[in-house]
């Protein structure tokens, strides 16, 4: 048997979902810790009942540092990593003039597995462990995310972005194609090692409706596995969605219509809701997926976090990388907050780390696995330094609880405020 080794420092962790129960469900032990061992974490507690409970294990003891799960981030697109932070577009032109070439050159496998090693290691550096993506239309590029990521230990989810219009030429399947690319790759990747693969129609103007219904049918076919699309980003596109699905209700009616809806289903953006829609998603089960830095950075509109959690929906937060303009969960949770601010509630800060690391393994149907520092949970997690710089530290040293102590971590941190990061126990960086 695999050695024991306990990590030290503060820990979090929650019994609730604080976005409902409010922050009483959060427990913070100022000298607390984790034991891992064959890349699981098989107890927590306090410091001393840990080396009381295993006084022969090995002792990592990472002082005030905050142990945390490993980020969650529920939508990325890793093929759009080199392309981040392109200037001046709105969605459809800034698909057109920076996405979709970008994405052409994913059908050399070469360079699919050079970004997606990159994206990986970027990901990682800023302590977000698993990931749910987007790849592009080419196979090549879901077998290089995949195995970048085995390589690496990661848990991660992906699948094959599927289009068969409005697009380059170079970047249409078909519906066919689609349906028969996404079954081999599924079968391929889907349960092996720490893979889980996601049906992935990019979303309804880049779908015909036979290619629509095409996914719906794989999906019907392996309803274990997730599936995951846009949904009502910007007021144009649903415009646009409009005009190409006459007949639909309203933009989620698109998918619903083909087998496209239900509680496997990931909802990316979700901004523009209209009533029949928040009670369809909320009747199924399905899960939204807040995007915030890409939301106000592509000038798409202010996600109503507040709203939607009230009324029982299922919602998850996610970098949007690229159209998001950062790799970090920090910096995310930070957009999170501002919009909210912007609609009038100021989301506490349990709430915030709830949603990037328990709340979005909910929305990817994997908290049985990691987000949490629960025992029985895969060993991913990661320490945070919360006074990582002169401007953090010197407000986080006035802090009177365990919230503004971290809060300013929240707000101003980066990339220097995660001193450690492990996959499956493993030391990552």
């Amino acid at each position: 048997m695999s050695e024991i080794t306990l990590h030290l420092g503060q820990t979090l962790w929650f019994s609730g979902n604080p976005m409902i129960d409010g922050p009483d469900v959060a427990h913070h032990d100022s000298r607390g810790g984790i034991a891992v061992q064959g890349g699981h974490v098989v107890a927590r507690g306090t410091a001393d009942d840990l080396r009381r409970q295993y006084p022969q294990a090995a002792v990592e003891d990472h002082g005030q540092a905050l142990i945390l799960p490993g980020f969650i981030d529920a939508h990325v697109h890793y093929p759009q990593t080199a392309m981040i932070a392109s200037w001046g577009k709105r969605l459809i032109d800034w698909l057109n003039t920076y996405t979709f070439p970008e994405e052409m050159k994913f059908g050399d496998a070469g360079y699919a597995a050079e970004i997606a090693g990159r994206y990986l290691d970027l990901a990682l550096s800023y302590g977000t462990t698993t990931m749910c993506s987007y790849c592009t239309i080419h196979p090549e590029s879901v077998d290089a995310y995949f195995t970048a990521a085995a390589a690496r230990g990661m848990r991660v989810l992906g699948g094959k972005t599927c289009m068969d219009r409005n697009a380059p030429d170079g970047l249409q399947d078909t519906a066919q194609s689609a349906y028969d690319d996404s079954k081999a790759l599924l079968e391929r990747w889907h349960g092996q090692g720490r893979a889980s693969y996601v049906i992935t129609p990019r979303f309804s103007p880049t779908s015909t409706p036979e290619q629509l219904s095409a996914l719906g049918a794989l999906w019907a076919e392996h309803p274990g596995c997730l599936m995951q699309t846009h949904l009502s980003e910007q007021t144009d596109e649903i415009a646009w969605v409009r005009g190409l699905y006459p007949e639909a209700r309203d933009y989620l009616d698109t998918y619903e219509a083909y087998g496209l809806l239900g509680a496997n289903g990931l909802y990316g953006h979700a901004i523009h809701l209209e009533p029949r829609e928040r009670d369809r998603l909320r009747e199924v089960g399905a899960a939204l997926v807040h995007c915030p830095t890409s939301n106000t950075f592509i000038g798409s509109g202010l996600f109503d976090m507040s709203g939607l959690v009230a009324e029982g929906q299922r919602v998850g937060l996610a970098t949007d990388t690229g159209g998001g303009s950062s790799f970090s969960m920090l910096r995310t949770m930070a957009a999170a907050y501002e919009v909210a601010q912007l609609r009038g509630v100021a989301l506490h800060p349990s709430a915030l780390l709830w949603l990037a690391t328990e709340g979005s393994a909910r929305s990817l149907r994997i908290a049985d696995r990691v987000g949490t520092l629960a025992p029985g949970s895969e060993a991913d997690f990661i320490t945070l330094d919360l006074g990582s710089t002169p401007a953090i530290a010197q407000r986080s040293a006035q802090a009177a609880d365990i919230w503004e102590a971290v809060f300013p971590t929240i707000m101003m941190g980066d990339d220097r405020a995660v001193t450690g990061v492990w996959v499956l126990g493993e030391r990552k960086g």
